[in-house]
């Protein structure tokens, strides 16, 4: 299904609890389901979210390859990217337990923005991360390790598990200092157009709670039943089941 870059934009405009609430709304998974667990966190919280469709990999540092340039899958890749209908977010998995070595340093993350991704997300480690941040590319990671050890990769487009998450080639992630999401492909265009609603209902009590002044309880329960109210109009709009 083919999504406008247009989709994608309005999509990055929003926090990742945000999409996951108006997810919700779809009743197409259940609510503890589609997104990454606590392992996975940003390395640069500050940043704005990041779209972009998976370009999966596993890989592994702590022994050396059995053949070939340990960097060689890296034109295999670039050329995978051009097979996504939309800008990568690269997917490592890294098969060591525990990692053993950075899954990424600088250089691999100048390359893959040159070639269009948004962003890197590895149950593995990173490194170089002063020089990652200067490049404005989104990482998000278990930890960080100095060395890259004997890093190689052993698959390219297969689905890999991160955080809990099964991400399988194509799927459309969401990501930012809340975590990551991963957004049905066949929804996104109209989870992009209800996740402005989602937030306008918010506001109803957001704005009263946030605003100087004394507070009543009757008002705000009044002003709570109205956003649940709009919440319940949005699903009933949009539910699947």
């Amino acid at each position: 299904m083919a999504i406008s870059q247009a989709c994608l934009d309005k999509l990055a405009k929003f926090d990742t609890p945000t999409i996951c609430n108006v997810i919700e709304l779809f009743d197409v998974r259940p609510r503890n389901r589609g997104y990454m667990d606590a392992r996975i966190r940003s390395n640069f919280p500050d940043f704005a979210p990041v779209v972009g469709f998976a370009a999966t990999a596993q890989f592994r540092s702590d022994s050396p390859a059995e053949g070939g340039d340990a960097y060689g899958s890296i034109q295999a890749q670039l050329e995978q990217f051009q097979q996504l209908p939309g800008p990568a977010m690269v997917v490592f998995q890294d098969v060591d337990d525990a990692p053993a070595a950075a899954v990424f340093g600088e250089v691999m993350c100048s390359t893959y923005q040159a070639f269009g991704s948004t962003g890197l997300i590895t149950n593995g480690a990173g490194r170089d991360l002063e020089q990652v941040r200067a490049l404005g590319y989104s990482v998000f990671t278990g930890s960080t390790i100095c060395s890259h050890g004997y890093c190689h990769m052993l698959h390219l487009g297969l689905p890999v598990r991160i955080g809990g998450l099964m991400v399988r080639q194509g799927d459309l992630l969401h990501a930012d200092a809340n975590g990551v999401s991963e957004i049905p492909v066949e929804l996104a265009a109209e989870v992009a157009d209800v996740a402005g609603e989602f937030v306008a209902a918010e506001e109803i009590v957001l704005d009263y709670v946030k605003a100087p002044g004394e507070k009543s309880i009757v008002q705000y329960d009044a002003l709570r039943g109205e956003f649940m109210e709009a919440v319940s109009q949005l699903q009933a709009r949009v539910k699947r089941s």
